[in-house]
Parts: C-alpha cells; structure tokens; sequence
C-alpha cells in the first residue's frame, strides 16, 4: 500500500536527509505504544505530503503470525482526516552526495566518511525503500557519477515493491537492477534463490576501496546471506552497512 500524508501546508517540504528513516507511532486500545520505522518513497522534490510504501500484514492470514502488523493494520483502517505520530530524522547513515556516505558508530560521535565510486544495495522486501531514496537522489545528480548495482530479494514477483519506480531508474546506465526470486514464474530470467557468493559476485560492483555495499532486510539474510558471501568477495567490514 502506498500511504500519504500532509504536510502542515501545501508548501512544506519533509527535509529527511538522505538515507535516513521516521518513526512512526500510536498508542493501541490498551493505551500500549506501538511504534515502527519506514523510510519515505518521496523527496523533498514533493510539496505539501509525504508517501510511504508498507506490506500490509492482516490477521489470521500467515500462522506464525495470527494477529498480523499491529502498525500496517493500523495504518490501513485510517481515514482521510486522522493523524498519525512522526519523529525524526533516525538512522546511523547519511548520503551526502557525489558518492560521499556518513555513517555514525554511535549518535554522540562524529560520523565516519567514506568516499565511493560504486556503491551496491542489497535488499530484502520493505527493505528497499531506503534504497530507492538513494538511487532517485543519486540520479537526480547529474553531478553524481556514481555507479549503483541493487540487488533485491522477494519470495514471488507479486512482492516486489515499488517496481515501477525501480524499473523506470534502471534506464540509467548507472543504475544495474537485479532481482531474486525464492519462487519464480515459469520464464524467470532473473536470479532465483538465496543471496549467495556466486549471486553476489554478477549483481554487486566488483571489490575495490570505492565500492560500498548498503544492506537492508531481514536479520538472516543480513547475517547469514550477506556479510559472510560480501566477506569471500573480498569487502571489509568499514565497505559494508546494513540499515
């Protein structure tokens, strides 16, 4: 579901830095909080409003989890009218522009800079909204020559999030898209399966001190999928992130 809300006036921009997320929140009918963080699909190109992309999780639908998303159900019974608690900006990550990442160790300190030529995404499902935000600021650019390869994992093609959006930056020549796929259609093309070495080695930049590596999706993957299949590339622990 694509979700918008306004902003206090037609002429107000959100002002989110780049790479970073929001919090969003409410207080559930036992007066329990409920809070969850997403990043905008919009920019500050956008006046007056703010768009999110959320999966929906309804009750009794999976059965590991049969009260759903407390907060995407919430989100999806809201009307026209009602309000919605945001705090911001979070996050340890800035992109700055022309390939220059800040990346906090932790909140009090100064962040690290790294500077890249390419930078590779990685994502997992709702994971891919932080990397649109970056993608569309970096092509937005036409100062910003970095080159981008993203990677995105899905169970079927039906969950692939904002692919319109994604399909229509991969008419830039910097900007390599791939897909994987647990369950693929008959024909797939793409990459099907868990995030692997080989799967890396044709989706991700090759392995220098400018390529970077962005990462965000389920813990497992992260953890199990990801650092140690980037580690056999070849990429240090200060060229990798995962959001």
């Amino acid at each position: 579901r694509r979700f918008r809300f306004a902003l206090p006036s037609e002429k107000h921009i959100l002002g989110l830095p780049i790479g970073q997320h929001m919090s969003l929140s409410y207080h559930d009918n036992s007066g329990k909080l409920v809070s969850r963080s997403y990043t905008p699909t919009t920019s500050d190109d956008e006046r007056g409003y703010v768009d999110f992309v959320i999966k929906v999780y309804f009750a009794n639908v999976h059965p590991k989890f049969p009260n759903g998303g407390m907060m995407s159900q919430h989100l999806e019974a809201m009307k026209i009218g009602d309000t919605i608690d945001v705090r911001g900006p979070k996050g340890r990550l800035e992109y700055l522009g022309l390939g220059m990442i800040a990346i906090k160790p932790r909140p009090s300190v100064a962040p690290d800079m790294r500077k890249a030529t390419a930078i590779g995404m990685i994502a997992g499902g709702t994971g891919i909204t932080p990397m649109l935000q970056i993608v569309r600021a970096i092509l937005k650019n036409p100062e910003d020559t970095t080159e981008m390869y993203l990677l995105f994992a899905n169970q079927t093609v039906d969950d692939i999030l904002c692919k319109q959006e994604l399909e229509d930056c991969a008419r830039s020549p910097r900007f390599h898209l791939s897909y994987t796929l647990d369950r693929p259609p008959s024909g797939w093309t793409g990459e099907t399966g868990f995030v692997n070495e080989d799967m890396l080695r044709r989706t991700m930049p090759p392995h220098s001190a400018h390529a970077h590596i962005l990462m965000c999706g389920p813990p497992p993957m992260i953890n199990f999928a990801c650092v140690p299949n980037l580690e056999k590339l070849g990429f240090k622990e200060d060229q990798y992130f995962a959001f």
